[in-house]
């Protein structure tokens, strides 16, 4: 199955068995629309069903019909919360799943392959993809309309407008 991870569990909170959670996805609120997660605790993913959601800071306070106490809760600590992809919010036009990029290959309009997207830096204006050349170099190429002209995830590649001093030449 097909995974998107969409928050960590990073410490108990009370003792009735809710978890804090840093959510790891652009919109914390859509926990609300969700039934049931899947956690992956030490590589051993298992459903559970939400009970109750709250928000304290910038985390969530996540109950979960399965955790009873702080005992039970404290053994997901550092795991992974995790949705299957038909449950992933739908997309805007020119918005893409972060797993789906990683790993695209990358040319230049003037045809030239540059690598794969290794990593996606989220800077708050806009998204900054990172580029593995070959040789094992990085280009950070800044996730706008004026660099990305052609996205085709059918087959995984993408093609870039390169604008002055991004790469040295």
């Amino acid at each position: 199955m097909d995974y998107f991870n969409i928050g960590k569990i990073v410490n108990t909170h009370g003792i009735r068995g809710e978890v804090k959670v840093i959510p790891l996805t652009d919109e914390p609120k859509r926990f609300e629309l969700l039934e049931y997660v899947y956690i992956d605790n030490n590589r051993k993913i298992e459903k559970y069903t939400i009970d109750g959601i709250k928000y304290f800071k910038n985390m969530i306070i996540i109950k979960f019909e399965e955790l009873k106490d702080m005992t039970s809760a404290e053994k997901l600590k550092q795991s992974i919360i995790k949705i299957p992809r038909e449950l992933a919010l739908p997309l805007e036009d020119d918005e893409y799943y972060v797993q789906d990029l990683i790993g695209i290959d990358v040319s230049t309009d003037a045809g030239k392959n540059l690598g794969t997207i290794k990593d996606i830096i989220f800077t708050g204006s806009n998204d900054v993809y990172v580029i593995e050349t070959d040789d094992k170099k990085e280009i950070l190429i800044p996730a706008i309309k004026q660099c990305i002209k052609q996205v085709d995830m059918n087959n995984k590649t993408m093609v870039v407008s390169l604008l002055e001093g991004l790469i040295d030449e």
